[in-house]
C-alpha cells in the first residue's frame, strides 16, 4: 500500500513538473485526479477547475468540457477562487521561467 501511494505522489509530482512547463495534457491530467480523486487525491473542485482552467487556455478542449461540467458542480465563489488560484499559478510560472 505504501508503494502505491508513493508511485501516486511520483505521478502527481511529474505531472506538476510538466504542467510547469507548459504542457496542457499534465495540467488536463491534474484536473481529473482533483475531480475524481484519482491517485491518492482527495476530491477537491477548485483544484480541479484551476487546472482545466490552465489546460484550456493552454488550448486543450478536453479541458474545456471537464471545466464546464464540474462548475455545475460549484457555487460561483469557488469558480471565482479557481480563477485567481490559475492566475497565480501562471503567473508564478512565468516569473520563475524568466
Amino acid at each position: 500500500m505504501g508503494s502505491s501511494l508513493k508511485s501516486a505522489q511520483y505521478l502527481i509530482d511529474s505531472r506538476m513538473l510538466e504542467a510547469a512547463s507548459g504542457c496542457s495534457e499534465a495540467c488536463h491530467d491534474l484536473g481529473i485526479f482533483y475531480s475524481s480523486g484519482a491517485e491518492g487525491t482527495d476530491i477537491d473542485l477548485i483544484e480541479a477547475h484551476k487546472w482545466f482552467n490552465i489546460a484550456a487556455m493552454r488550448g486543450n478542449e478536453r479541458a474545456q468540457e471537464c471545466r464546464a461540467e464540474i462548475s455545475e458542480d460549484m457555487t460561483a465563489r469557488e469558480i471565482a477562487e479557481a480563477q485567481k488560484q490559475a492566475r497565480a499559478w501562471l503567473q508564478m510560472t512565468t516569473a520563475r521561467a524568466a
